[in-house]
């Protein structure tokens, strides 16, 4: 029940925050209390920076109860902008001429200081009364991160104010409306798909001002694609055309209004179009590695897989799954046989890619001859190899389950395998694999047909027979 209360206590808040009507002002300025004529300049700061000890009969609190908050001037004829307005009271003494007020921007470090001075004669009148100095002469940006000070003239140490304040941003529906930066336009767009260009027409946004478009690829922040093009604020034609060289996921229009801290929209249209994502597989001959790398982030699940030849289907190699949203997929010591394929898996569907289908690098071959009792297995490579085979049982299209024991057989070399009347069918399969590396595709020759005593051949020639019994990669399941 305390959550509850304690999710509906900060809803509320911030429902508040960014309902809430900024006071108006028609022009800024400097005001004090107790009918002390006051005045202020602008101050670099830099001659008040270095603190000087109080003097002893100085109170303890000459300056309190600093307050900050946001004010909008609104002149006619003229855009809105937002000012701080600082409030402060400070203790009158005969040891202090004046005040200094500071802002800094922390996400810019810029600073605007100001000297607020009395007027001496009846300063020295009302010494030790309360006077209460209010400033909104300092503008600010929308949703900036100020530090400001308030110092007695001259610096006294550890005499000093100081309060971190948020300007509010564009959420706040006052802000929105009517502050300019927080206009920052709409989109229309073009896809010319032949020439590669995006053509852009922006609308509703401040006039006589310029306005900046780009292309970017959206990760934690949105990164340059090329330069960004400027529509000229005082030109009729408000539109522009970016060429890209792949549309992808993150690819985004991105555009702002040419004035300091201006709010950006972005536009992010072909966030279903990851085809071109599954396109960027390298492989390494020298390390054995096969690595995909997303051109933008994306939640998939890669598996390498083997490719059927019956129905297209890719099954799952073990142990090869991986989840990325952003980073690299490596597989080391990878088996380039042309149905070892990687396959991609999002919520929009999957994709098989083949990175060796093409016939770039050495594939091996597995095949088979039956003589009289046994099958003997034959493996062929242009490259040093070293193969698994066993004969199995195929229940299911992608499972076959072994039988006996398995036997090891380099490349050039042979292995007989004893096979029995009830292992001879279409359901039996002898299956090899290389073994030197790590991922390998499992390769099948299944509805073996052995050749027994008694089986006898057209020609009765064992040889011949042999001849018409052999079986290789190129006719599997």
């Amino acid at each position: 029940m305390i959550n509850i209360h304690v999710q509906i206590l900060l809803t509320i808040l911030f429902w508040n925050s960014d309902c809430q009507i900024i006071p108006r002002i028609e022009e800024c300025g400097l005001s004090c209390s107790q009918g002390i004529h006051c005045k202020s300049k602008p101050s670099s700061g830099v001659f008040n920076s270095f603190c000087h000890d109080a003097p002893a009969s100085l109170p303890s609190m000459v300056l309190k109860s600093m307050k900050i908050s946001t004010v909008m001037k609104c002149a006619q004829g003229s855009p809105c902008s937002l000012h701080l307005n600082i409030k402060g009271t400070l203790s009158l003494d005969e040891n202090i001429r004046g005040l200094e007020i500071c802002s800094l921007s922390l996400d810019t470090q810029q600073s605007q200081c100001v000297n607020v001075r009395f007027a001496r004669k009846k300063s020295k009148i009302l010494n030790g009364k309360k006077v209460q100095i209010q400033f909104n002469c300092i503008e600010v940006n929308v949703a900036q991160h100020i530090y400001v000070t308030m110092k007695t003239v001259p610096n006294y140490c550890e005499v000093k104010l100081s309060q971190e304040y948020y300007v509010e941003d564009c959420r706040n529906s006052d802000v929105g409306k009517y502050i300019p930066a927080c206009s920052a336009g709409k989109f229309d767009y073009n896809v010319d798909r032949a020439r590669k260009i995006i053509s852009v027409n922006v609308s509703n946004f401040l006039r006589d001002e310029d306005y900046y478009v780009r292309l970017c690829h959206k990760w934690f922040t949105c990164e340059d694609v090329g330069a960004f093009a400027v529509i000229k604020g005082k030109e009729s034609l408000k539109s522009v055309s970016l060429k890209y060289s792949q549309l992808l996921p993150c690819l985004c229009i991105e555009g702002w209004l040419a004035i300091p801290d201006a709010r950006r929209i972005q536009l992010c249209p072909f966030e279903n179009d990851t085809k071109a994502l599954w396109d960027n597989i390298v492989y390494n001959p020298v390390t054995q590695t096969l690595a995909w790398e997303p051109a933008c982030p994306v939640l998939v699940m890669v598996n390498l897989c083997r490719l059927m030849k019956s129905n297209d289907y890719c099954e799952d190699i073990q142990n090869s799954s991986r989840s990325s949203p952003e980073k690299q997929v490596k597989y080391s010591r990878v088996d380039t046989h042309p149905r070892l394929c990687m396959k991609f898996i999002t919520k929009q569907g999957s994709w098989v890619k083949c990175p060796f289908a093409h016939g770039e690098f050495p594939a091996w071959k597995m095949r088979t001859a039956a003589v009289a009792e046994q099958i003997q297995v034959f493996f062929t490579s242009q490259t040093k190899a070293q193969f698994s085979v066993f004969v199995c049982n195929r229940t299911q299209l992608a499972s076959c389950e072994s039988l006996g024991m398995r036997h090891s057989v380099s490349v050039g070399d042979s292995v007989s395998i004893a096979m029995s009347r009830e292992m001879c069918g279409s359901t039996f399969c002898i299956q090899g694999w290389r073994t030197d590396v790590d991922y390998s595709v499992p390769l099948q020759i299944c509805d073996i047909h052995c050749g027994f005593h008694g089986q006898t051949y057209s020609d009765g020639n064992p040889a011949k027979a042999m001849a018409h019994r052999m079986k290789s990669v190129h006719s599997l399941h």
